[in-house]
């Protein structure tokens, strides 16, 4: 039966049932008020667990058991190993050896290494994906190949959602680098460190139970407990969790691409013209080439001027690192690291701080860490005359990028998308984004290696720049540009009818769908 669907408030069909479960279209930006109390996990008694603290069991199936595995649960695991992780695939290689079905996984990301897990969504050991993807499993799943339908949350999107009780977690399984027998918990440290475990800490709070596996056993206490053991049911003792060179990058490259190289030029240029960029500000880019580059023209400016940021949020890489280490950044709060040097300078540096999603980004909370921030750097797949932007899906369909922190920080104080104009001759300034991820009203600047587009609604900005040395451009004519090169409009995908996954906005509603390519 096809679900039924109504138009949302950004003019998008979606439906109200979803997994037989009940959920609230998209009603506009702070439109939407959460109401009741915040969920919670079943009261434990210390009475049913060791005295001597030891909670250590055989292996994994055993850990399972313990917690009362069954079919239909809800299961987690986190990506802070990213395409270096053993524990998720170990996880459900296990699950499939005990006969359990139909379980709902709850992945912070999903990677590549995760494409041996396709084999248990075909045979119904997992009924459907509830979190980001990335790569074949996307393609998977947007060829409609999966029984139930994926939902798509940020990592703020995904603590709202445990948080108000909208997923109950069952089983958290949380891969740490360094452990004791108690289930203190860190990153920091062993073989398989990571730097920091900022993704876990709603789960371990919220799930009925919690299960550590580790490489990495230490003596009681584990410091610093980012993870504490008061929260943790089991430890289980592995070879290894994680392939350390594909947990962090130790060549993590500023790009070498020209026009990319301008593009992160005009940024820093942009920055600094406009006054976004001062003495005291907060900031946060990312770790791809384009963003590096960004952060590294930054810092000249900084060092320029004499001036500090006072904080930058992470993903830190080993440029953020060096602007902590010479005085222009005077704190990082980080979520989680991409390189070695990060993961380093988090062990050893008292001014770089592990902070978990779970404070930065949740949406339903007392405050939000974005909405404090001066420059955020971004980047998308689409982004559309209107502003709009994409990051989940391509010109072509298919679902193959997480939306990470992306929607939780378009709240910051000026959003740039700093993207190329077109991607394999594909247009990426399009009439109207495959996939909405984010309205363009909090999305107020994209620059290209062909200019600056500044959203209309920012008239502080455009007042600022009037007349400076800028190449200011209207977003229209920059698509028209864009066209004319790549020889038209980019070809609409075959959708078929069916939806393979729901996109969540950052306060729980729904505010797109992903539907079916027809292969």
């Amino acid at each position: 039966m096809k679900p039924e669907l109504v138009k949302n408030a950004v003019g998008r069909l979606v439906p109200q049932i979803i997994n037989g479960q009940k959920h609230v279209p998209f009603q506009g930006i702070g439109q939407f008020r959460p109401t009741g109390r915040k969920a919670a996990p079943l009261i434990p008694t210390c009475i049913d667990y060791p005295a001597d603290g030891n909670k250590i069991v055989a292996d994994l199936k055993t850990a399972l058991q313990k917690c009362g595995l069954h079919d239909g649960m809800t299961i987690s695991t986190h990506h802070h190993l990213r395409d270096g992780d053993l524990v998720s695939n170990l996880l459900f290689d296990t699950i499939h050896e005990m006969g359990v079905k139909d379980l709902v996984w709850f992945p912070s990301a999903s990677f590549p290494c995760n494409e041996p897990l396709i084999p248990y969504l075909e045979d119904g050991t997992i009924n459907r994906i509830e979190g980001s993807m990335n790569g074949p499993l996307g393609r998977f799943v947007t060829e409609g190949k999966m029984r139930g339908t994926a939902v798509l949350r940020s990592h703020g999107g995904r603590v709202q959602a445990l948080q108000d009780g909208e997923v109950k977690l069952d089983i958290a399984v949380i891969a740490a680098p360094c452990s004791d027998a108690f289930g203190n918990a860190n990153g920091q440290s062993g073989p398989s460190a990571c730097g920091v475990l900022g993704y876990a800490k709603t789960d371990y709070l919220y799930a009925d139970k919690v299960i550590i596996v580790t490489d990495n056993l230490v003596d009681f206490p584990n410091l610093p407990m980012e993870i504490e053991g008061n929260y943790v049911d089991c430890v289980v003792v592995v070879d290894k969790i994680g392939i350390p060179e594909k947990i962090v990058s130790g060549t993590t490259k500023i790009t070498r691409s020209p026009d990319r190289l301008m593009i992160a030029e005009l940024t820093a240029a942009f920055l600094e013209q406009s006054g976004i960029l001062h003495d005291g500000c907060y900031m946060q880019a990312g770790a791809g080439g384009t963003s590096l580059a960004i952060g590294y023209y930054t810092h000249q400016i900084l060092k320029q001027r004499g001036w500090k940021t006072r904080l930058g949020f992470g993903g830190s890489t080993q440029y953020m690192v060096a602007m902590l280490e010479d005085g222009s950044m005077e704190y990082i709060l980080d979520a989680q690291a991409f390189d070695l040097e990060a993961v380093h300078s988090i062990a050893n540096n008292p001014n770089h701080h592990p902070y978990p999603v779970f404070n930065a980004y949740n949406y339903h909370s007392k405050g939000n860490l974005t909405s404090m921030m001066d420059i955020m750097i971004l980047g998308a797949t689409e982004v559309d005359v209107n502003f709009n932007g994409n990051v989940v899906t391509h010109s072509d369909g298919y679902l193959l990028h997480g939306i990470g922190g992306w929607q939780n920080c378009l709240f910051a104080k000026c959003t740039i998308l700093p993207i190329p104009s077109f991607r394999d001759r594909i247009p990426v300034i399009v009439d109207n984004v495959t996939t909405l991820c984010g309205p363009g009203e909090l999305i107020d600047v994209v620059i290209t290696e062909r200019g600056i587009a500044i959203n209309p609604r920012r008239t502080d900005l455009l007042d600022k720049l009037n007349g400076s040395s800028l190449p200011l451009v209207d977003i229209r004519d920059l698509q028209i540009e864009v066209e004319r090169i790549c020889g038209g409009k980019p070809e609409r995908p075959n959708f078929g009818e069916h939806i393979v996954a729901a996109v969540k906005w950052v306060d729980g509603t729904v505010i797109d769908v992903v539907r079916e390519v027809k292969v």
